[in-house]
């Protein structure tokens, strides 16, 4: 692949993202589209909901999993070397990426040592990341998503608009039509068992004749170096079985220190996502196919990916990002999200979760409109099930993405790149006038003279609200007329 191939991977979802504001009144002028989200999140929400019935135990386990983040992360470098060296002595390979270019050619390069042609991936968000399946595409290497909700995306030739429900932007109806134009011999029904049947009809024969297996990974267990999946099902499990090139994909957070931490991380996530006491899968994958053995890969390889984590790592109150197990019930809750949708954002994380994660692998450049796209109204941060501050986190970065260091010691890519010359302006006066009585009292006394000449439209503050109107005098002339008239009466 040329260079020029390489920077329009690497720079797609940012492309994207800068057309956040244009692709949000795309969406809202869908009706169909409102309405598939806004049926799927009530339902969502309501499973959660059943789910946790003992608000006492939610909030333990709550506080417990947030502690047990946070105690992996600030041990994050060693629990990488950790793992890093139980993998190996495992028989897994392990390899990092620091950009996702890097992590694309690790994959490619695996695969063109097994002289392999097809692939058949599983659930990865990370993959989503890294635009993998346009990579390797271009490479004329078939990859075929194996989730049907991904599988679904892939046929539209979409990106997922959820992190758990990638296709949950459908409905039976749409997902019919697609069938009967990208699968031959389907014939059109809305019967939700026949398409998935027709689904698992054609990856099942994919599965069998497939050269190479990729997955994401939930979990990565530093004391026993151990990767962890969690599905539903059972195309994962397929892919790391039956291929007999395996390769895993994850981000660095992912990894926890103990076996004995993933029960109750589980247990949140399950019911955090689906609203489901436990998952159909739990897969834990510990080393290749060893002698003796009937099925499992000849080979297993680890990608851990970087890509702005370690930005987001560098910073202790934006750390609190790395925390998410990508559960998606902040997106649930979301005031905006439920309304505009997955696509709108343009980034591979949306919703309130990739406002805060984006930034970090993107830059604050093509994302500063995703922090203030939000109502800080904080059902984010009530439902997340490791007690992510996202409206704290999101205020933060508005602040980043306004201002400029001068140190040259910047926390984020793209910081102050939200900043514009007549608004720094406008404050700038806006705080001489706040700070000196006399300058104050004459700018009142002036604009309300003149409140006629004030516009109507306040740039985007006056898109959904009317236009502030000043009184034509002060509260201070007002006290002292109704004095002055006082005084006299009581002089009369």
């Amino acid at each position: 692949m040329s260079a020029q191939q390489s920077d329009t991977n690497e720079s797609k979802y940012a492309v994207s993202a800068r057309k956040f504001h244009s692709n949000v009144k795309r969406d809202l002028n869908d009706d169909e589209l409102r309405n598939n989200f806004r049926g799927a999140m009530d339902y969502l929400m309501d499973k959660r909901k059943s789910a946790f019935d003992d608000s006492d135990e939610l909030a333990t386990l709550r506080k417990q999993c947030k502690l047990i983040k946070q105690r992996c992360l600030l041990k994050l470098p060693y629990l990488l070397e950790q793992l890093e060296e139980k993998l190996l002595s495992n028989g897994i390979k392990v390899h990092w990426a620091e950009t996702i270019n890097d992590a694309n050619e690790i994959i490619a390069q695996l695969i063109a040592e097994k002289n392999g042609k097809t692939v058949v991936k599983g659930k990865s968000m990370v993959s989503e990341e890294t635009a993998l399946n346009d990579y390797l595409e271009a490479r004329d290497i078939e990859c075929l998503e194996s989730d049907m909700g991904e599988y679904i995306v892939q046929l539209a030739h979409q990106h997922p608009s959820h992190i758990i429900m990638p296709a949950i932007h459908q409905n039976k109806k749409q997902v019919a039509d697609l069938f009967v134009k990208k699968i031959e011999g389907f014939e059109h029904t809305t019967d939700v068992d026949k398409l998935i049947g027709e689904g698992r009809r054609v990856l099942r024969e994919k599965f069998c004749n497939a050269d190479v297996g990729i997955s994401g990974v939930n979990f990565a267990i530093a004391e026993t170096g151990t990767l962890c999946l969690v599905e539903n099902e059972g195309n994962g499990r397929m892919c790391t079985t039956v291929p007999n090139l395996h390769i895993a994909i994850t981000g660095i957070e992912k990894v926890v220190e103990f076996l004995d931490d993933v029960p109750p991380l589980l247990s949140l996530l399950t019911r955090s996502a689906t609203g489901q006491i436990i998952s159909t899968y739990f897969n834990m994958i510990s080393s290749p196919r060893k002698d003796g053995e009937k099925d499992g890969p000849e080979e297993v390889h680890l990608v851990l990916l970087d890509n702005g984590r370690s930005q987001a790592f560098a910073d202790p109150e934006l750390r609190q990002t790395l925390q998410c197990i990508r559960c998606g019930a902040c997106m649930n809750h979301c005031p905006v999200y439920t309304r505009i949708g997955g696509h709108a954002y343009g980034t591979v994380y949306p919703g309130p979760i990739g406002k805060i994660v984006s930034p970090h692998m993107l830059g604050l450049e093509a994302t500063k409109d995703l922090p203030t796209a939000s109502t800080l109204c904080g059902a984010c941060a009530e439902v997340c099930p490791v007690e992510i501050p996202i409206p704290k986190l999101l205020i933060r970065l508005r602040k980043e993405s306004v201002e400029t260091k001068h140190s040259g010691n910047k926390v984020m890519k793209g910081e102050g790149s939200g900043r514009k010359k007549s608004e720094a302006l406008i404050w700038k006066g806006w705080s001489l006038i706040h700070r000196h009585p006399v300058l104050y009292k004459t700018f009142i006394w002036i604009a309300c003279r003149f409140r006629g000449l004030l516009p109507n439209r306040l740039g985007n503050w006056t898109t959904v609200r009317t236009a502030p109107k000043l009184a034509p005098k002060t509260l201070h002339e007002r006290i002292k007329e109704r004095r002055s008239k006082t005084k006299n009466t009581d002089g009369n």
